[in-house]
């Protein structure tokens, strides 16, 4: 069958449903974890800082891990992929649900990272050579109403299994369910793949790998260490100048494993620079508000967990309505739009008190989930849709890894910036105490919860202006892939339409 753009195989609605729930679960195991995370503080006895490596350290192995994903899509046959991907993902599961220690904890997460970093690009290059361009924002828009559904049960299942349970349950409740997919993967997916004559250059594997890897261990260590820690800046250096190096090999090579010249095609260098800066900005919420909620006011995971539950229902619920506005109108109007409405209400959590209610929280935290719903997946689809089919593999492995760069930076830039902030405030309370006649002993509780809502408070204020970023970049979004597609018909060299046969 040829491999126009304007020609796209039959969607082959079996291996897209098994790869959809894969990815369903992963994103599931992440949304149960966030509102545990107070309770594995007070359970494992750490600080924030350290808690924050259970999304970061994920991050961490996923930056590594998803530059090799274009490589492996064009090598293996799905079927392969994803049962390497969901195995991987399993084993970390079991491990971390036994964990009694947070070395192993982390351990665990990072194995099921490793397994999701694969399963999230095999997903889209599927999704992107299933369906034609004009289809391919509401096809996008059912597959994110599928995958939203997972945060929007995630913090209310979490917060009742926490409450009834111990917090190890909530990786218990997902292993009979990873090894089910497994075992669905191995007997339904029947897909078959040409032998492809590429191998996988090492060297730049291992740059890439010293690159984000450094890169991102050095912002996430930052929370702990400082940012004057030589762990911090000698890290980070590194991975900038073996970064650098891994560009500069890839330019060079005729079949690189992550192909950087798709940053010459305008919309989809745009659509990354946007999606990593709200990236950045999103993960003040999932981190920040958890802590504030259970920590600071008191509030029981379940009914953290319920607060958030409106937000995740009307992200999922808007996702495949805006993905047929995205076939209709574009990315730009849809981008702008949710963009404003995400950085006013990203400024009004950072005045958060002691007595913000718990239906003001509810309501605002939805009508944030309502701009973001309007953002990434237009904006990201727009970009890829001005892509070569033959692209597609390392359009969604560079989109992946950098918005786990960018979700790492952004995390721990916010944990940092919250840290510092209580910090001083801490000790600011402590001497305007002595200063009033009052033994700072007697109100320390006092002092370190009023402490941590400033740090909280002052978070969120810098992620408005991370927003705001993307808010103005948003504007020079064109509509772009149906040109191209029309005038110049490319044969994939990576034969995507393997992908998608017998399931």
């Amino acid at each position: 069958m040829s491999q126009s753009g304007k020609e796209t195989p039959r969607p082959k609605y079996g291996i897209l449903a098994i790869l959809i729930i894969g990815a369903f679960i992963a994103f599931l195991n992440n949304t149960l974890l966030n509102i545990a995370l107070p309770s594995i503080m007070a359970d494992l006895q750490i600080e924030t800082a350290t808690v924050q490596w259970l999304t970061t350290g994920f991050m961490l192995v996923n930056g590594i891990m998803i530059p090799a994903t274009a490589f492996l899509i064009e090598k293996y046959s799905v079927r392969r992929l994803f049962l390497v991907a969901i195995g991987l993902f399993t084993l970390g599961t079991v491990i971390a649900g036994m964990a009694e220690i947070f070395p192993v904890l982390l351990g665990g997460r990072m194995l099921q990272a490793s397994g999701s970093a694969i399963m999230m690009p095999l997903l889209m290059n599927v999704m992107l050579v299933s369906f034609p361009i004009e289809k391919r924002g509401a096809a996008m828009g059912v597959f994110g109403l599928i995958l939203m559904a997972a945060p929007a049960i995630g913090p209310t299942l979490s917060g009742w299994i926490i409450e009834q349970y111990d917090w190890r349950m909530l990786f218990h409740f997902v292993t009979p369910i990873a090894i089910s997919i497994f075992l669905l993967g191995f007997f339904l997916l029947k897909d078959k793949k040409e032998k492809v004559n590429i191998r996988l250059d090492l060297f730049s594997l291992l740059l890439s790998s010293a690159g984000f890897g450094g890169i991102l261990y050095g912002f996430s260590s930052a929370g702990n260490k400082g940012w004057d820690s030589p762990q911090v800046y000698l890290t980070i250096g590194i991975g900038v100048i073996s970064l650098t190096t891994f560009i500069i090999r890839q330019s060079k090579q005729e079949r690189p494993m992550l192909n950087f010249t798709i940053f010459k095609y305008p919309m989809f260098a745009l659509s990354s620079s946007i999606t990593m800066v709200v990236n950045m900005a999103m993960f003040s919420g999932m981190l920040l508000l958890p802590i504030y909620v259970q920590t600071i006011r008191g509030i029981s995971p379940l009914d953290a967990g319920l607060m958030m539950l409106p937000g995740a229902l009307v992200m999922a619920f808007m996702s495949p309505i805006t993905g047929r506005l995205f076939d209709k109108i574009g990315g730009r109007i849809l981008a702008t739009t949710g963009l404003a409405i995400t950085v006013v209400t990203t400024y009004l959590f950072s005045t958060l008190s002691m007595e913000t209610t718990y239906n003001y929280i509810m309501i605002l935290h939805a009508i944030r989930m309502f701009g973001m719903s309007m953002v990434m997946m237009p904006v990201s689809t727009n970009g890829l849709n001005q892509l070569p089919a033959r692209f597609y593999p390392h359009g969604t492995a560079m989109n992946n890894t950098l918005n786990q760069v960018a979700g790492a930076i952004g995390t721990a830039l916010l944990v940092t910036i919250m840290s510092n902030r209580t910090e001083s405030a801490a000790t600011d309370l402590a001497k305007e105490a002595v200063a009033g006649g009052v033994d700072p002993a007697t109100l320390q509780q006092q002092i370190m919860m009023q402490a941590m809502l400033e740090g909280i408070n002052f978070a969120f204020f810098i992620a408005t202006f991370i927003a705001g970023l993307a808010f103005v970049l948003a504007f020079f979004i064109k509509r772009a892939g149906r040109e191209e597609e029309v005038k110049k018909p490319i044969v994939p060299e990576s034969k995507p339409v393997d992908l998608v046969t017998n399931a």
